[in-house]
């Protein structure tokens, strides 16, 4: 029988603002959740908070992108109320129920034996933490192949009452289509579900190569016309031969473009292999430029296109790098479901080069295309002559790792302008005095001595209090440097106007990925993407192969422009003295309007906090305390990172869906 739907009572807490009625005692239980949200809201993560006595542990939910969303963890020991904060209205629980382990080791047997094995084996090993992590993982994770399945779970049928679109002005779209006789029947399934669309304030041009087809090949509407450029309309699309969109397509974007100049959508890619989802961040103009991820669908306002010098007869084929450019930020909307489905095509190079360097000479732009290891990226130029750059390193004791820190800063990179601040927190190995007396009589070097207990923030401010660069870099004393290049990439990032903190690779001894950008939310508070992962690995959308934007990066190997840093007031010493300090800096970043990225083209190893050893007893007690700081703090943040989609899962390191 299917659960029953579950009542949802008031409560109190100004954030929680909805309390989970359960049937008896949820402690110790698994909850099988599954929630709903209207097609025409924007899919944000709902979260659970489990109440006990002496605390809480919060639970963050995907988000219902497909109208539909289901979530399955255990409810910690003694939880005596379980909270929701969610949407005030279009949502709600359509069912909750609670699991007793075997229910749950049944469904993880059927769905992924592998990964319930390693879950075992944590189990066997008294690791409850890790053991619950892989056990969610293999019941209730998916990988991105598996999408089909996921999505035949969570679609949702249309519901008229639910699914209300808000009032809005009406808006004409201006659609071209341009395609071949050959692909009439293509055509035909793009022609059919654009007359089946709920807003019906649409024309399309369509403009055959050749002779059209006959009569009565394709459906007749009295909006599709025989012309070669655009309708006259509000707001423009390209289609393709295949392109299907969903019924709601159109207005959604069209809802979405209020207020704005560019809209788009996620969208599904027919492969040999199956549907291939491709679910995009929010606006993210790096990413946009080098890429092009915003793909199909894309509205664009009339008024975007006629201040990039658009002539509708042209086309829209070199047209969106440019409005890429010109489009402020807070003016493109991104509707987080898969709104189009259309057959995999392979790219142009050439055109992708070709329209990106016309967009930024256009645009008067200094970054140029480059091309490595056969995937399009931008480069930025250095200012002649290039400043001044003070590394910052904290660091105590742990000779073997400073003295490749410091070589590594002072001898293999090629920057022409360094200034290394090593901040000493009460070293007292002999080694290091005397690695500390050989550097004396090199200019580029001074020694702040900060004894005292370790407080990251508070080094990491007085390093940079004592620095003259008009770029400083951040870095461990576990980095070593593996190519003379990535401090002149980092500081050219860092300079660009609009730009907060930048971000290298980093890897971990053996070669694999350490850091490649930090998502709020993974892990319940933050964590970095992809982590353990092969070097190479590209990322969904190909995103690890290209400069792109990410909420925050790790402070391991962090650049920022000096006036940035005192923009916010540096790291905050108060609230996290260890953990947790260079993801909020970050974010105080994105807070005051400036963008975080990350590149791909500063690779550095990071022996991850090797001179600190893991978090236990006092330790973890401070790491908790400042995790849930963070928590309080970012919540809204850890809800919907914006470079991170809702529908992806947060309980991997990877890029899975839940």
């Amino acid at each position: 029988m299917p659960p029953t739907p579950v009542p949802l009572a008031p409560h109190d807490d100004p954030d929680f603002t909805r309390r989970l009625v359960l049937p008896r005692a949820p402690g110790g239980s698994w909850l099988s959740l599954t929630v709903a949200a209207g097609r025409f809201a924007r899919p944000t993560r709902p979260v659970l908070r489990f109440l006990r006595a002496g605390g809480h542990a919060d639970a963050v939910l995907p988000g219902p992108v497909l109208g539909r969303a289901s979530w399955l963890g255990p409810v910690p020991p003694g939880t005596e109320t379980i909270l929701l904060a969610a949407p005030a209205e279009g949502f709600r629980i359509e069912a909750a129920r609670l699991l007793g382990l075997p229910a749950v080791l049944a469904r993880a047997a059927r769905a992924r034996p592998a990964i319930l094995a390693a879950a075992l084996y944590h189990a066997a090993r008294r690791d409850r933490r890790r053991f619950h992590n892989m056990l969610r993982i293999a019941a209730a994770v998916t990988p991105l192949d598996g999408y089909a399945a996921w999505k035949a779970a969570r679609a949702r049928a249309f519901e008229p009452a639910f699914d209300r679109r808000a009032a809005a002005p009406p808006r004409r779209i201006g659609l071209r289509l341009e395609a071949d006789p050959a692909e009439r029947e293509a055509v035909r399934r793009t022609v059919s579900a654009l007359v089946g669309q709920s807003h019906r304030d649409w024309q399309l041009a369509l403009a055959w190569r050749g002779t059209p087809p006959g009569a009565g090949a394709l459906p007749q509407d009295p909006r599709i016309v025989d012309r070669p450029g655009f309708p006259q309309a509000e707001a423009v699309m390209s289609l393709h031969p295949g392109d299907v969109l969903a019924p709601d397509a159109l207005a959604q974007l069209a809802d979405a473009l209020e207020g704005a100049d560019l809209a788009y959508a996620d969208e599904e890619i027919e492969t040999r292999a199956g549907v291939v989802p491709r679910l995009k961040p929010d606006w993210s103009p790096d990413f946009a430029l080098a890429t092009g991820y915003p793909g199909r669908p894309l509205l664009i306002a009339r008024r975007l296109l006629d201040a990039c010098g658009w002539n509708p007869a042209e086309g829209l084929t070199a047209l969106p790098r440019a409005a890429f450019l010109a489009v402020a930020p807070e003016r493109a909307r991104h509707v987080a479901r898969p709104l189009c489905r259309r057959p995999e095509g392979p790219d142009d190079p050439e055109a992708q080069i070709a329209d990106l360097t016309a967009a930024l000479a256009r645009a008067g732009s200094p970054a140029r295309p480059r091309r490595a290891k056969g995937v399009l990226d931008l480069a930025w130029p250095l200012p002649v002559p290039p400043p001044l750059v003070s590394v910052v390193i904290p660091t105590r004791d742990r000779p073997e790792l400073i003295r490749v820190a410091v070589r590594g800063v002072l001898t293999e990179t090629d920057y022409p302008a360094i200034e290394l601040v090593i901040v000493d927190n009460g070293s007292v190995d002999p080694a290091v005095a005397a690695l500390y007396d050989s550097l004396e009589p090199d200019g580029r070097v001074r020694r702040l001595d900060r004894p005292g207990p370790f407080n990251f923030s508070g080094l990491v401010n007085a390093g940079v209090a004592a620095s003259r660069g008009a770029v400083v870099v951040l870095l461990n004393n576990d980095v070593a440097v593996r190519e003379p290049g990535w401090l002149a990439e980092m500081a050219a990032l860092a300079l660009r106007p609009g730009i907060g903190a930048v971000g290298a690779k980093l890897l971990y001894g053996n070669g694999r990925l350490q850091h490649a950008g930090v998502v709020v939310g993974l892990g319940g508070r933050a964590g970095h993407i992809l982590r353990n992962r092969p070097a190479d690995t590209p990322g969904h959308l190909g995103r690890l192969t290209v400069t792109h934007e990410v909420a925050g990066v790790t402070a391991a190997c962090l650049a920022v422009t000096r006036a940035a840093f005192d923009r916010i007031g540096g790291f905050d010493a108060e609230a996290f003295a260890v953990d947790f300090n260079d993801i909020d800096f970050c974010l105080r970043l994105r807070a005051a309007g400036l963008r975080n990225l990350w590149t791909p083209h500063a690779v550095l190893d990071h022996h991850e906090s090797v001179s600190r050893g893991p978090a236990v007893g006092a330790a973890r007690l401070r790491f908790e305390a400042e995790a849930e700081r963070f928590a309080a703090r970012w919540r809204d943040v850890i809800r919907d990172d914006p470079y991170y989609h809702p529908a992806l899962s947060l309980t991997t390191f990877g890029e899975d869906l839940e």
